[in-house]
């Protein structure tokens, strides 16, 4: 009997209906309407509060409409209120390019939600059954989900500041059938269930019957794989938060930086598991757009890349390698030239958010720091430039014969390559570079004489 199944599973996840206010997900269909059917019968006994919730989709034109009359009619009849909302999904789908199925979930929740707010509810429950189970996970390890998505359905998870819930997980759609059928309910069908055009309709009418036919029991045993795999995966998961917390060197809400090095020595299930955490949280949720081969492409720029490389990922998503570091980002860094003159001492704030500092006088002693460079004031010729790279650019470097190209610097003293289109080179009006700051001082830097003025340059965090 389905109502012993319920009870039964519900009583296993330490579910009890007494005393909740719930927002029920009503279509008209089989599963939804035994759900909302079997949640009158339990509403005096439990003292349950019930609404019913209808999207019609509006993708069968007056037939959906009649569907949401059909649901309004049977809340009468039980004395259950009733909301319904109408939206063109059509329309979503045409303007926002998003699957039917997407796009008709989306709108569903939304509903749902509003509808729990106004009735002040804090459980949402909804008819997936145990067959709906079996086709969610075959679908997504058919398309090489990872993680949490390969578990499937949950029986619940927070939702509006409440709980979603279904019941009827444990339930085959035969069962359910059979219970509209001993209660003499005439639930609406939806013909769309039945055209291949769909990749679930496929698994349901292709591959599921194969499944149930050499195991009727196949259901539960989906089920208990995806609690299991729930509950496993839940647990490495905090495992994982931990250890990424020791390999993060920067995090935005559209960039996230890693050390590779100490992300390498983390044991691999918690790396792929760090990977999928860092897209989920970039993306702003379960990033289901994504498969296991994109993980396996971020792996490969790890270890085989080099000390450089780029990985182009959907919705703009770049991941590139700049020697031990790891940048996920959903913005391009900035390659704004820049080119500024000045004719005296003072100070310039560039746009990578450093300043330059100039001062000139006769008092000023040498400084060993990559961050300030000194000149005699009258090898200078004036105005100075700071300005961004440019094909070519060559210095001579303190200490060593001949000069070397600017390019070679930075791969020397590994800097990223987002740094390197903004980094401030300081020349004189003749071209010549005098100083990279916080890189290489020039073969100019220094103290001919102390008789004469010098001019002092600062590199400085603004």
């Amino acid at each position: 009997m389905l109502e012993t199944k319920v009870k039964a599973f519900l009583r296993r996840h330490l579910f009890a209906l007494e005393n909740r206010k719930v927002v029920v997900g009503v279509s008209g269909g089989p599963d939804s309407l035994a759900l909302l059917h079997y949640l009158i019968k339990q509403r005096e006994k439990s003292n349950l509060t019930i609404v019913a919730a209808h999207v019609d989709h509006m993708f069968r034109g007056q037939e959906s409409f009649d569907d949401a009359l059909f649901v309004q009619k049977f809340c009468v009849e039980f004395g259950v209120a009733f909301e319904m909302t109408q939206v063109n999904v059509p329309q979503i789908m045409e303007t926002e390019g998003k699957s039917a199925e997407t796009a008709a979930r989306e709108v569903r929740y939304q509903f749902y939600q509003q509808v729990m707010e106004k009735y002040d509810c804090t459980y949402l429950a909804l008819g997936h059954h145990g067959d709906d189970q079996m086709e969610t996970v075959l679908m997504r390890l058919t398309r090489g989900s990872t993680g949490m998505a390969r578990a499937g359905i949950p029986f619940s998870r927070p939702f509006a500041g409440g709980m979603l819930f279904r019941p009827f997980l444990c339930l085959t759609k035969a069962e359910i059938e059979d219970y509209c059928e001993r209660h003499g309910l005439a639930p609406r069908i939806d013909q769309t269930n039945l055209e291949t055009v769909y990749t679930r309709n496929r698994f349901r009418h292709q591959i599921i019957p194969f499944l149930k036919k050499e195991n009727p029991q196949a259901h539960e045993h989906f089920q208990r794989f995806s609690e299991d795999l729930q509950a496993d995966e839940k647990y490495l998961q905090e495992l994982t938060v931990q250890q990424m917390n020791k390999v993060m060197k920067n995090r935005t809400e559209q960039q996230m930086t890693i050390d590779i090095e100490r992300f390498s020595a983390m044991p691999s299930p918690l790396q792929r598991r760090g990977i999928q955490l860092i897209l989920n949280y970039l993306y702003k949720e379960s990033a289901d757009i994504l498969s296991a081969v994109h993980i396996d492409d971020v792996f490969y720029l790890i270890q085989h890349g080099g000390p450089s490389g780029k990985l182009d990922f959907p919705k703009g998503l770049t991941v590139n390698r700049s020697y031990n570091e790891l940048i996920f980002q959903f913005f391009k860094p900035s390659s704004k030239e820049y080119y500024v003159e000045i004719a005296e001492p003072g100070s310039v704030i560039l746009p990578n958010g450093f300043r330059i500092n100039i001062i000139m006088g006769n008092q000023i002693h040498p400084a060993n720091h990559i961050h300030t460079a000194l000149f005699d004031a009258d090898l200078v010729k004036w105005p100075l430039i700071i300005r961004t790279r440019k094909n070519g650019d060559r210095m001579t470097l303190k200490g060593m014969k001949g000069s070397k190209k600017l390019k070679d610097i930075f791969i020397d003293q590994k800097i990223p390559l987002e740094d390197r289109n903004t980094w401030p080179v300081i020349t004189d009006r003749d071209n010549c570079i005098l100083w990279l700051p916080g890189l290489k001082k020039s073969s100019y830097e220094g103290m001919e004489t102390t008789s004469l003025p010098h001019i002092q340059l600062t590199y400085e965090k603004e």
